[in-house]
């Protein structure tokens, strides 16, 4: 689980977040904000369970903060500490169903206790919505049924008459009506491979119940698992509006979603989600682009959560029965599933040895696919085979890979191993491009709003995969990155400039100079006074 700390007084927050054993409570990050927009922050960005706050804060209260929180989020936790013990304070709270009002200062026994009443209701609230009681009930009706084999066929670009979408809409008791909709595409990690059909179907389902209870409450949900393993759910907005956008209020329940699978089922999802499109006419064309999308950015990424763009896909078809049986190589391939694509090949070869062991054709019929696949996939992502391949392609060219099973079975492996160094080459260029990117901006723009949000936005990526892109590539958080930055920066105008204190204080992002001072002072022990004078 993850909580977070907020209070105006910086000693506070770090004295409770790095000295209490919030580990022994199963509490596995605890992040630090000094104000309440901090806060809302860090929550729209990351799943947060727990929220401890201080009521008394400039700008805005942690009452109020509660009440925001409360809109975005009806789930999460929040323990309320003061100096105050008024009545109307803890009426307040208690109105915003706080989980506790606790006196400053709150003794271990107190603090830590109310903490782990939060944990209780939030793992009882959990094991309700993921209980494989649940879904067993869920899977033996029969309406769930025939809502899902509505929505795979409409997935499929099944065509109904004026008229029959809206009929069977009310038929099958489904609020939903023509207009905006979203896809979220879900894909179930490798975690999830230790269990078998049963079990594997009834986690499927405890994945839909969860998503129907975490997204439920702002959209109308109607999922299915379609035929290449993929949960796929359809979503319109309830009438009801909130205080963030919709394309934001979609990634961040798709993050919780995430979170929640992970704590609570014990393995990952990879998440893609759709623009917002005209349902039903856009409903096949829409699915069709996510699942190309799984391939087109993210490659041999895994929990992610992305936004989808216009892409194109299309696939192979074919006699052979393993080289087509779903998922696809091309699917495999295009959603870097490497390790399942070499299961394919292997498995397309033992069945030419064990049926078509003397039939040269279908050696040839096999090994043309599974070359179609690779050279698709390599243009897709801006490459030749040729130059992937190197000699390899002398083979291919004389048509020698193909003569024998054993052949191809050696050729189509080999060409794979090279397929996949070429494509995570290419996803790491990307990656740096979206790091250069990242710090132009913010070199530029230091002055304005730089939170992680909008510099997700900028690069049209979910806030948190941008923030494991950054770190993997510089070895440094985007936060850590641009709190230096703005050290640094303001450090330089200290002794180059005759600047007041307030003057650089706005112009490197911090618009009240009481907070860059007291930020200031903890990073070098000194005011931006006394660092001035100390370097004349």
């Amino acid at each position: 689980m993850q909580m977070i700390i907020v209070d105006d007084e910086a000693h506070w927050v770090d004295n409770l977040s790095t000295t209490k054993p919030w580990h022994t409570l199963g509490i596995e990050q605890v992040h630090k904000a000094y104000s309440a927009h901090e806060a809302l922050q860090i929550i729209d960005t990351h799943p947060i369970d727990i929220v401890i706050s201080d009521i008394q804060m400039p700008e805005m209260t942690g009452i109020e903060l509660i009440e925001r929180i409360r809109i975005r989020d009806k789930k999460i936790k929040c323990i309320i500490l003061s100096g105050h013990s008024e009545f109307d304070y803890a009426k307040k709270a208690l109105q915003y169903e706080a989980i506790d009002y606790l006196l400053k200062p709150p003794t271990d026994d107190e603090l830590m206790g109310a903490v782990k009443t939060a944990i209780d209701q939030l793992n009882n609230e959990w094991e309700l919505v993921s209980s494989l009681t649940r879904t067993q009930f869920t899977l033996r009706e029969n309406l769930p049924l025939l809502r899902g084999r509505l929505l795979l066929d409409a997935l499929q670009g099944h065509r109904f008459q004026a008229g029959e979408w809206e009929r069977k809409l009310v038929n099958y008791g489904l609020p939903f009506h023509a207009g905006d909709c979203a896809l979220m595409l879900v894909r179930l990690e490798e975690e999830f491979g230790q269990y078998n059909n049963n079990d594997q179907t009834l986690i499927e389902y405890a994945i839909i119940n969860m998503a129907e209870e975490i997204l439920g409450e702002f959209m109308e949900v109607w999922g299915v698992k379609e035929e290449h393993g993929y949960l796929v759910f359809l979503l319109q907005l309830k009438e009801q509006g909130t205080d963030i956008g919709k394309e934001t209020l979609l990634e961040k329940l798709s993050l919780q979603l995430q979170y929640k699978v992970k704590q609570f089922l014990k393995g990952s999802l990879s998440i893609v989600i759709t623009e917002w499109f005209t349902f039903p006419e856009q409903l096949s064309n829409r699915f069709r682009q996510a699942t190309g999308y799984f391939r087109q950015i993210v490659g041999d990424e895994r929990e992610f959560v992305m936004r989808v763009n216009d892409v194109d896909h299309s696939a192979a078809h074919g006699p052979l029965d393993a080289l087509y049986t779903p998922p696809s190589l091309i699917h495999l391939l295009e959603s870097g599933q490497w390790d399942a694509a070499e299961e394919k090949l292997l498995a397309v070869c033992a069945e030419l040895d064990e049926k078509w062991s003397e039939s040269w054709e279908h050696c040839m019929e096999a090994g043309f696919l599974i070359t179609a696949s690779f050279t698709n996939l390599a243009h897709r992502n801006g490459l030749t085979l040729a130059k992937l391949m190197g000699t390899d392609i002398e083979e291919l060219q004389s048509g020698d890979a193909f003569t024998t099973i054993s052949k191809l079975r050696k050729w189509s492996l080999s060409v794979l191993d090279k397929l996949k160094e070429g494509t995570s080459n290419d996803i790491k260029d990307i990656r740096s491009e979206y790091v250069k990117k990242i710090q132009d901006f913010t070199d530029k723009n230091l002055h304005l709003d730089v939170s992680l949000r909008v510099l997700a936005d900028h690069v049209n990526l979910h806030p948190t995969h941008l923030s494991k892109i950054y770190k993997i590539e510089t070895g440094e958080g985007i936060s850590d990155y641009i709190a230096r930055l703005r050290m640094d920066r303001a450090c330089h105008k200290l002794k180059t400039t005759s600047k007041k204190v307030y003057e650089i204080s706005m112009e490197i992002g911090y618009m009240d100079p009481a907070y860059f001072i007291k930020v200031f002072k903890r990073q070098f022990g000194v005011t931006p006074q006394e660092y001035r004078d100390n370097n004349k």
